[in-house]
């Protein structure tokens, strides 16, 4: 029985052997998950963080950007109304004028009009004065034909001259067109 006894002993120390084993490698295993996980829920915080922080970044430019939009809204004429202030400047000069002499005052209302016209060209306010032209109903408006040697529908008389901002028309030129023969 001493042979059996030590058979017996052989197979339970190499089954605690392959148990010992089994719980070292479980164990590592358990050790490796865990890093994993540790690194895994890491790397999730920090793509939090940096989805935080680019959501932050959006709204800070989406605000700036609002506040460029206000600002450009409310000073878009400042340099407009630069120019208007010289006009103005000379036509109460004008009006203020006591010495009753009309030539001065024609010259200083031309100089006056020239002021003008430059602060409309600087801001792209462009005249439009149609005379001799066929009519566009873009940018005139006909508001009589009357009998001409013109071609038909050629403008013959403006009444009223019209105005272009920028390439869009603001005010149609109201003229008076010629009628078919």
């Amino acid at each position: 029985m001493s042979n059996e006894t030590e058979q017996v002993q052989e197979v339970l120390a190499a089954t605690a052997d392959i148990a010992v084993d089994a719980s070292l490698e479980a164990s590592s295993e358990s050790n490796t998950l865990d890093a994993q996980l540790a690194t895994a829920t890491a790397d999730i915080e920090k793509a939090r963080q940096d989805v935080l922080y680019a959501k932050a970044e959006a709204e800070n430019n989406r605000r700036r950007a609002l506040e460029e939009i206000d600002k450009a809204r409310k000073f878009a004429v400042e340099k407009f109304a630069m120019e208007l202030l010289a006009v103005k400047d000379s036509l109460e000069m004008a009006l203020s004028d006591q010495t009753g002499d009309v030539e001065a005052l024609k010259n200083g209302v031309e100089l006056t009009l020239k002021q003008l016209t430059a602060a409309f060209e600087k801001s792209q306010l462009i005249e439009i004065n149609p005379m001799g032209d066929k009519l566009d109903p873009h940018k005139h408006q006909a508001i009589a034909m009357v009998p001409s040697e013109s071609e038909a529908n050629t403008v013959v008389q403006v009444m009223q001259k019209g105005y272009e901002l920028a390439g869009r028309v603001i005010r149609p030129a109201m003229v008076m067109v010629s009628a078919a023969k």
